[in-house]
């Protein structure tokens, strides 16, 4: 997990916003506002992901929404559904579908509220089928995947999660299991974001249990770690889920995402605004 004194200013950038746009009073703007310093001073070892369970638990407690993103959740998941739509007759006619699907669903991951990104899905569409990976080892993933006795796909932001199932559904595996957050945190998907869009039908849905924007093996569930140990192949979306896996040495997994920080592209060695298809053990 990452411990950089920039993620302190991605944090207080995404807070103001919240802090503007929400319904505290201003007792409560400065009750949070202090809350956030003397994390930051005092909790000064927490990982980014840490950092972000405890400013959200508090921002949950003080607004009492437990849902803090869920209207701009659903105008993602419906922004992305047109968008799918659109796409359908090209992947069709594609004569590379999986690398058209895989590419869509790296796009998707710019839909993210956590992260100071211009959200815009459609230049980042374009942009993404014109580029290369900054690093590709997408034909590994795609033989790797013709062999795989179970997938755990981790699942990332709403809206994303509709190009998600657009490349799981050219995956076509039996035995597929989409992983969500057990709890709302920031746009991060959960298990009904996941059966609205009806995931269900095409995969497993399953919660890790916790509410991080990321994945914490120390912190998931005895149901989804047993599936995490059985599946010979884990797909993780976004940057999110790299953070807490990213020390980790597993040769099934495959990380995609868009990199959107210059913290994960010096931990990546590649630059913010590539893209990825990465195994750390390739």
């Amino acid at each position: 997990m990452t411990k950089d004194y920039e993620c302190f200013y991605c944090f207080a950038d995404t807070f103001r916003k919240l802090i503007e746009n929400g319904n505290l009073t201003l007792t409560e703007k400065k009750e949070f506002t202090i809350f956030f310093a003397q994390l930051a001073v005092n909790k000064h070892e927490y990982s980014s992901v840490e950092f972000a369970i405890e400013l959200h638990r508090k921002f949950k407690q003080l607004s009492g929404i437990e849902d803090i993103y869920l209207t701009e959740k659903k105008l993602s998941n419906q922004k992305a559904n047109e968008l799918a739509i659109k796409w359908l007759p090209e992947i069709q006619k594609s004569e590379n579908k999986f690398d058209l699907v895989l590419r869509l669903a790296i796009a998707g991951n710019i839909m993210d509220y956590g992260a100071p990104t211009n959200r815009d899905i459609e230049k980042t569409i374009d942009y993404v089928l014109k580029s290369d990976f900054a690093i590709d080892h997408s034909k590994n993933l795609q033989n790797d995947i013709k062999y795989a006795k179970q997938i755990l796909y981790l699942g990332d932001n709403a809206g994303e999660i509709v190009f998600d199932k657009l490349f799981i559904q050219e995956i076509n595996h039996l035995n597929l299991y989409f992983a969500v957050r057990g709890f709302p945190i920031i746009n991060d998907v959960t298990e009904k974001d996941a059966t609205d869009l009806e995931l269900d039908t095409i995969a497993k849905i399953i919660s890790n249990g916790y509410d991080a924007p990321s994945t914490n093996l120390e912190k998931c569930s005895k149901e989804f770690l047993e599936i995490w140990n059985n599946s010979d192949l884990i797909i993780s979306k976004g940057q999110g889920n790299l953070e807490g896996l990213l020390n980790i040495k597993n040769k099934n997994i495959y990380f995609l995402l868009m990199v959107k920080c210059d913290v994960i592209a010096r931990h990546l060695g590649v630059k913010k605004g590539d893209f990825v298809v990465y195994n750390n053990l390739i």
